[in-house]
């Protein structure tokens, strides 16, 4: 085996060893060193006598920082784990919970959902187009001692790739900017379901010398496009799950239409930024008082378009050149102010303005019925939040409340943790929300007659128990328990000649789910395991989830060419019970409840060979080689096959100066 993995390697071993620095690793420095290699942290590099410039030899990986929102910090990460596998993908996140589509940059069913939330105005429509629509929370800051470059590459679906180039650089100590775009196009196997997305991250982040004044900005602009063919027909199902060899070839399956499309487009304009009035001046005087201000606008809209009308959809207004669009714009406004002491802890206050204009350009009467075409007002609200550390007990407590405007909501969240020792950690959270339903719940408007509606519903109300262990000698372990009042959901309603409509259950939802995650060692081999029970106790018929879900990778891992190519080889197992899964509706870009078809009960064996050359990460996989033998029952929502075998290549290349 190794002979084998060696010659699949050597070509990549042979090109990429002289063609990359030195792997960055922690260097002890004396003070002289450390002189200049602060210095270096402003001007990126260290000059010789003869003025030609030089890669800065001494900094550390751990300088190399990542920022979020929240002010958590990490470092960029080279390594090559178990993790960095499950993480390549078109979302860069671990994809454990949800189950991707055909075709890459199409959406995903989800298999387990998360209620926990801080929000307090309705989110956008089209939720299905979401997945890999970046958020404010998705974006980060850097700190950098020299430039920083990643490149992400993997291969996608016929005629098409996916490409994430991101560059940072920190032009003096004060001042770095990031700037990123990630770029898909995928034709896709079966017919009408291309794809072509693009991601554009621009990022700033500034502090003063005296460290006083610090601002953080970023422009965000995105769209998502989609090709939609609504499945497979009903008669081909059979076609399908049979093995057919004459429909082995995916392309030759006649989709319900092959004339309709979506996108999502957005633009976001973000800007943080804070004073400290009071200012800690040495390590006796631990006060520090600040005011701070949030600045954020979004413009946003989503589409859909058709040719020619389809009975799939129900009856429309017109026969040809079918177009539905919705606009959200959004500003956001905050000033707050914090405060900080050692043995207090911090304590921040805050007051918000939300400004928000969704809707349609045209009034509709419908059945004698008035729908409006617009939802438009405004919205004050107060919040606050305290965090402290008491020996290895760590408080971290939130809340706001809309206190006047066109949406009452208000949301609580408390949790606790504590370090047991280096190893073990263990918290405990609570969190309770209450906000309106989503935007297209309340109000929506398109060329189908069935797709007209605005509803008065009643505010969706959860609440959240939770309870974590991390411990990498025992066990990670997550508990969690939710009750949801007044939820909301998409449809088949049969008083509407069985098309997708909006409802909400007046009763209460109760749903509990467990996730256990450890990995297992001997020598060079490790069987890692995540496996997920869940049971949704009343509301079973509205919210429906798989019982089990799993993901076990057993692998090898080992160094050859005398340490400069460290590599892993192995399997993952992946498998969901039999539920009734979410179909998808692509007019509406949403998934709704069905309770008719079981799917599910197959498993996904993904064999992959990831290698690491220096900063070079590469990963080679065959994905679901087993679908032709354990046979052709797998989807991804009804009507919907999941992905056949195919092999596919990617790497992550990072670069440092």
């Amino acid at each position: 085996m190794n002979r084998i993995i060696l010659m699949l390697f050597s070509f990549f071993a042979i090109n990429l060893v002289n063609a990359q620095d030195k792997p960055l690793r922690p260097i002890k420095m004396d003070k002289s060193v450390e002189a200049k290699f602060n210095d270096s942290l402003g001007k990126g590099q260290i000059r010789s006598k003869s003025s030609k410039i030089k890669k800065n030899k001494d900094a550390k990986i751990e300088d190399y920082k990542i920022i979020s929102r929240k002010n958590d910090t990490t470092y960029v990460d080279t390594t090559l784990t178990i993790y960095k596998n499950y993480k390549f993908n078109y979302l860069r996140k671990d994809d454990f919970d949800i189950l991707p589509f055909s075709n890459l940059g199409q959406t995903y069913n989800t298999l387990s959902y998360n209620f926990s939330s801080d929000n307090l105005m309705p989110s956008f429509g089209a939720r299905a187009r979401h997945f890999n629509y970046m958020e404010i929370d998705d974006i980060s800051y850097y700190y950098m001692p020299t430039p920083f470059t990643e490149l992400m590459y993997k291969t996608a679906f016929e005629q098409g790739q996916l490409l994430d180039a991101f560059f940072t650089v920190n032009t003096s100590k004060q001042f770095n900017f990031s700037i990123a775009y990630k770029g898909l196009r995928s034709l896709g196997k079966y017919q009408h379901i291309l794809t072509s997305t693009g991601n554009f991250r621009f990022t700033a982040n500034y502090k003063t010398k005296n460290n006083r004044y610090n601002a953080r900005a970023h422009i965000v602009g995105q769209d998502l496009f989609n090709e939609e063919n609504g499945g497979l027909k009903d008669e081909d199902l059979i076609n399908f799950e049979s093995g057919n060899p004459e429909y082995l070839d995916r392309s030759v399956f006649d989709p319900v239409f092959e004339n309709a499309e979506n996108i999502l487009e957005g633009k976001r304009f973000h800007l943080d930024h804070s004073y400290n009035i009071i200012q800690q001046k040495d390590s006796l005087h631990t006060n520090t008082l600040s005011i701070g201000n949030i600045i954020s606008f979004e413009d946003k809209f989503y589409q859909f378009d058709q040719t020619t009308q389809n009975v799939f959809f129900g009856d429309a207004f017109v026969n040809s050149n079918l177009r539905d669009k919705v606009t959200l714009e959004n500003l956001y406004a905050e000033i707050n102010a914090k405060y900080y002491n050692d043995k207090i802890g911090q304590l921040k206050i805050n007051i918000a303005y939300n400004n928000f204009n969704y809707g349609y350009n045209s009034l509709l009467s419908l059945g004698g019925n008035q729908i409006t075409n617009r939802l438009k007002g405004n919205v004050i609200s107060v919040g606050g939040e305290y965090k402290n550390k008491i020996g290895a007990f760590l408080i971290h407590g939130k809340f706001g409340i809309n206190v006047s405007g066109d949406f009452d909501g208000n949301f609580l969240s408390g949790k606790a943790g504590y370090n047991i020792n280096e190893d073990a950690t263990v918290e405990a959270s609570i969190n309770i929300n209450s906000k309106a339903p989503n935007y297209n719940f309340l109000l929506y408007q398109s060329d189908y007659i069935n797709y007209n509606w605005q509803n008065n519903y009643s505010n969706v109300e959860t609440k959240q128990l939770a309870f974590q262990l991390k411990s990498k000698k025992i066990v990670d372990l997550e508990l969690d328990y939710t009750t949801i009042d007044n939820f909301t959901y998409f449809e088949k309603s049969t008083a509407d000649n069985d098309l997708v409509k909006p409802n909400q259950f007046n009763g209460t939802i109760n749903y509990f789910k467990i996730k256990v995650s450890k990995e297992l060692k001997y020598k060079k081999f490790a069987l890692n395991n995540t496996i997920r029970y869940q049971n949704v106790l009343d509301g079973e018929g509205i919210i429906n989830v798989p019982e089990i879900v799993t993901r076990n990778t057993l692998y090898y891992s080992n160094h050859f060419f005398k340490k400069v190519l460290f590599l892993q080889t192995g399997v993952t197992f992946s498998y969901f019970t039999k539920y009734n899964m979410n179909a998808y509706d692509p007019l509406l870009a949403e998934f709704y409840v069905q309770n008719q078809n079981k799917l599910g009960d197959f498993p996904r064996l993904d064999f992959f060979i990831n290698a690491k050359i220096k900063q070079t990460r590469i990963f080679l996989i065959a994905e679901h080689f087993n679908s032709s033998f354990t046979g052709y029952n797998f989807y991804s929502a009804p009507n919907y096959p999941y992905r056949d075998f195919v092999i596919r290549f990617g790497l992550v290349w990072n670069f440092f100066l």
